[in-house]
Formats: C-alpha cells, structure tokens, sequence
C-alpha cells in the first residue's frame, strides 16, 4: 500500500510528516510520488489561524475531487491529519463526509494499523487521544540530501497567549529527553545533514519540565559537538527566556548561526498585557540590546501581531515607533485572526477588518525600506551561503547563516562550479534588493 502525504503549515508539521513516513515505511510500506499511485493520501493541516485553517480545507477538497474525478472513491483512503484534525475532528467529520479518516497529533504510531483496519471493513473515523509526555516517533524518513534538517526538542505549550490556540491542539509543554535529541542529532550529521533547525512551539522553555531549570544552553553545548553539523538555527523563542546564560552560549559557540527568531507579537505594554504575555516594553529592548552587544552581527528575525483587541492608534504609533528605531534585520506582520475558544476571541473591542489590513501593510512597507537598507550595507562583502537549489536559468538559490530555510532572504548567484544543495561558498555580494542578494561565486 502506497501513501501520499500533503503538508500544510509550519515546519513542526513538515517534521511530523517526515514522522508519518519513516513510521509507514517500517510497517513495510511504501511511499507514493504521485496522487495517482497513491493508494491513501494524507492531509497534515495547520490549524493556526483562519487563513491557515482556510489553506487546508482547500487542500482536502481538492484531494477529494482528485478521488471523485478519477472515480477512485472507495478505492483510495482519504486522512485528514494535524492541528485541524486534533481540534475540530468531529465537526469535519459531520461537514466532509468524503474523508475515511480523521488522525489526532498524538496518533501517527498508529496509522499503519488504522489503514488496515480500515481496508479490513473497520470504520471508525476518528483517533484522537492527548499525551503527557513527549511521544518519539519510532522512525523518520530523512531525505535523499539532508542538508538542512529540522530537529525538535519538545511539543506544547503553556505560555497560554489569549490570541492562540495551540496549547488546546498541542497540550501541555513536554521536553524531548537531551540524549535522545543528541542521538538523533548524530544520525542526521552521518547522513550527511549541516544545519540542524531547533523547532519547538517555545524552544526557549526547553528542559524545565523535565530537569527542574531551564536546559536550552547546555543542550546546545551538547549539539555543538556533533560532528559534521555546521550550523545550529534558534526558533521561535521567547524573549522573557533569553537569559544572559543563552546568550552567552550563542555568543562563544562558532557552530550557533548569528540569528535567532523571537516572535515578540507587540511592543506596547497594554497590548502585551492583553495577549497574556510575559515580556513588557522595557523586557524587550533589553533583551534585544543584550543580544546586539554580545553577538554584534546578529539578525534578529521576529513577528508582530497588529490589530488586536483593543490596539489603540496609540498603541500602534508605538509600534511602529518601535520597527523603525530597532531596525529588525527580519520581521513579518499578522492581522490579528480572530479564533473560537480563546480569550481575546471573546473581547468585546474588536478591530475592523480594515484598519488590520491597513496597519499591517504600514509596517511592512516601514520594514522594506529598513530590509532595502541592511541588504545594502552588505554589497561588497563575502559571505558564506549554503545553496539550496537550481532555478531554470541555472542560478544557484542559496542562504546566508543570517536566513531560515523557506522563510528568510537568499542569496542568487552564478558559478562555473557544478553545485548541490547543501554545498557551502563563499560568495562575493555585488547588488542587492529589498529582499535577495545577488553575488560571485569565490574563485
């Protein structure tokens, strides 16, 4: 039996997908490049935001009208997996009758034998269980050319932000043991991987529920020491746990990429309060301030969230104040989205759709020209970039240790070498826009 498995959302889905696949392939079976030798086809969904939520939605109906078009109903197996799945299993099965199965986050060891019961007459739609501990996959299908691998370190939360969801979906936070992330650390460095991308849904709160403080530093002084890594990528962190120790550890450690992702939401001390975060104004420009003296090229890439309940004009001026003063070397803008079971979702002071859209487009024009200038300032020197792909005029795509995979800024280059992703150069910058780079290959 061959699946097909289509990924929505964040990279943490991305690493359950790879997940889903080394789990199917030691049950012995095997994995379909097509939708059309496909025999079950697997939708993971993001269940974040409204768009996200929207995203796959449309990808499990157009995985349904595939099966209905080539009168493959009853033939192919139609799994709906992932946040959506978790939070909203029983209305998608009421709403999508089309769908054969609905799979909870914590049920992938599960698949192979769900599927054959399924194929065995078994008709129970939905699997849906919670979990107190971090649940390790039995297995993972690592790519052809792992160069760039994702590596997760824990699952949940409990920060509780009043906007999000993900601690009902995702539970409470539970730490990956260190010598298990170690262990698989090693496997991917012998199969030939270079950067290892920490993903958790709050990397920073690793190890306190498990060993009584927080490990984040130690775990890193551990990965450093992985033979063949080269670089070591921080996401999502929050800025309340950055400690001196951390930054300390980011500081000395070569193999630690001058970046690091903090999703600091807001700056205005009201709306922080409201979202139920822990950093305040002050907490934030110390922290980053911090950051910039101990690492001085660092790039800081974060997110803002405009529109929430209740952001006043002022508090956005604050915002914006704050974009242009701080000059973040990488940052994104979300229009509040409005979700059913949260605290904020239930606040009377709503924001028009409107005034969202119009100040989410301020600050991101604000932070084109603040991207255009620190672009700038690179042209003349040579950076090392790791390249990433091909495109179909022969251009080398690649990313400077300053950029996240899929997320960032790339770097577009010749060169009369022949390349494969994953390869490291050193490339001169020649020119530069709001958000790519252009360079020369080193000879």
């Amino acid at each position: 039996m061959k699946l097909y498995i289509a990924t929505m959302g964040c990279p943490k889905n991305f690493n359950d997908s790879e997940g889903i696949e080394g789990i199917w392939e030691a049950a012995g079976m095997e994995l379909a490049d097509s939708l059309k030798e496909a025999d079950a086809i697997l939708v993971n969904t993001c269940g974040f935001i409204n768009d996200a939520k929207q995203e796959s939605i449309d990808c499990i109906f157009d995985m349904a009208r595939f099966i209905d078009e080539g009168d493959e109903r009853g033939k192919k197996i139609l799994i709906v997996s992932g946040c959506l799945s978790q939070r909203y299993g029983k209305e998608l099965a009421d709403e999508l009758p089309e769908v054969d199965i609905f799979l909870g986050v914590n049920d992938y060891e599960r698949l192979p034998q769900i599927v054959k019961g399924f194929k065995r007459g078994e008709r129970q739609q939905i699997f849906s269980c919670q979990s107190d501990g971090f649940e390790e996959f039995s297995a993972r299908k690592i790519k052809e050319n792992p160069y760039s691998m994702t590596l997760r370190i824990a699952e949940g939360c409990n920060n509780c932000c009043t906007y999000c969801v993900i601690p009902q979906i995702r539970g409470k936070y539970r730490s990956r043991p260190m010598e298990n992330i170690v262990d698989e650390a090693e496997i991917l460095a012998s199969k030939g991987c270079k950067e290892l991308i920490l993903i958790a849904q709050d990397v920073t709160e690793y190890g306190r529920d498990i060993y009584g403080k927080l490990m984040l530093p130690k775990l890193l002084r551990k990965l450093c020491r992985v033979e063949g890594i080269r670089w070591i990528r921080l996401m999502y962190c929050y800025e309340d746990k950055i400690t001196d120790e951390l930054i300390d550890v980011m500081a000395s450690e070569e193999r630690i990429c001058n970046y690091i992702d903090i999703p600091l939401q807001h700056i205005s001390n009201d709306v922080l309060n409201a979202m139920n975060r822990y950093s305040t104004t002050e907490s934030i420009k110390d922290t980053i301030g911090r950051l910039r003296s101990a690492i001085p090229d660092i790039h800081i890439r974060t997110t803002f969230i405009v529109g929430f309940p209740g952001e006043s004009e002022k508090d956005f001026e604050e915002l914006v104040n704050f974009v242009e003063e701080t000059k973040f070397e990488r940052l994104g803008v979300f229009a509040y989205s409005r979700e059913e079971g949260t605290v904020a979702g239930n606040m009377d002071n709503q924001i028009e759709e409107d005034v969202k859209s119009v100040r989410a487009d301020t600050v991101m024009r604000r932070q084109l020209d603040i991207s255009r200038e620190i672009n700038q300032a690179k042209v003349g020197n040579t950076i090392e970039v790791m390249v990433d792909e091909i495109d179909n005029e022969g251009a080398y795509i690649g990313r400077t240790v300053y950029d996240a995979p899929e997320i960032d800024n790339t770097v577009i280059f010749k060169s009369n070498d022949k390349l494969s992703p994953g390869d490291m150069v050193r490339i001169h910058i020649t020119d530069a826009f709001d958000y790519d780079l252009i360079g020369e290959k080193e000879e």
